[in-house]
């Protein structure tokens, strides 16, 4: 039951969120179908079969998985106060500028714009609140943007990309990301950019 040890260990079932949230389940599937609340990161569903002095007895369940930071989204859009997707490209973008690291990728320049949009669906599809510690822009922001920088410094071309730098790009990714499903870790970005990253490169985690 590896799996189901490590999403209760790193985030809100359905239950969790709504009394984290203090909101009803009726109005947790409004915000889902109004769109601007994401979806679950995870569905489990499972068949249990129990034995006993009294028989056997088989029930089926399903499980909704939601990421930690939640609570504070669905509490900004109780307030009712802004768009969410405003609300969104408002904290992505501050979180980008207020990261100390910077890279090239027009994504997160001058496409910055067409790419926000392309996040926030990405953002209510529940895939961020998969591979983020939180699923919040922050996070998502801090993950893109590490993910840019050291693809840029890791190219064939560039034999000996600054280490420094590199170091710290890797761990930028390493706080932003999340640890993955144990059937997920080995084809995940973490892997991909942190793990084997540091290897490749001699990185001691910070």
């Amino acid at each position: 039951m590896e799996l189901i040890d490590y999403l209760n260990r790193h985030f809100l079932t359905r239950v969790q969120l709504l009394a984290a949230s203090g909101i009803g389940s009726a109005r947790l599937d409004e915000l889902i179908a109004r769109g601007g609340m994401p979806q679950p990161s995870y569905r489990i569903r499972l068949g249990i079969r129990c034995a006993s002095f009294f028989g056997e007895h088989d029930e089926d369940h399903e499980t909704e998985y939601f990421a930690t930071g939640y609570p504070s989204w669905i509490g900004m859009l109780e307030t009712g106060a802004e768009d969410p997707f405003a609300v969104f490209a408002r904290r992505y973008r501050a979180a980008l500028e207020a990261l100390p690291l910077r890279t090239g990728d027009p994504k997160l320049g001058a496409g910055l714009e067409a790419h926000l949009r392309d996040e926030w669906g990405h953002f209510l599809s529940g895939t961020y609140g998969l591979c983020t510690r939180s699923g919040l822009p922050e996070d998502i922001a801090a993950k893109e943007l590490a993910i840019c920088a050291i693809k840029e410094m890791i190219t064939p071309e560039n034999a000996d990309p600054d280490r420094e730098r590199l170091r710290q790009a890797v761990d930028l990714l390493d706080r932003a990301s999340s640890p993955f499903a144990p059937h997920e870790r080995a084809r995940s970005s973490r892997h991909r950019y942190v793990d084997l990253v540091r290897q490749r490169y001699g990185l001691a985690p910070a």
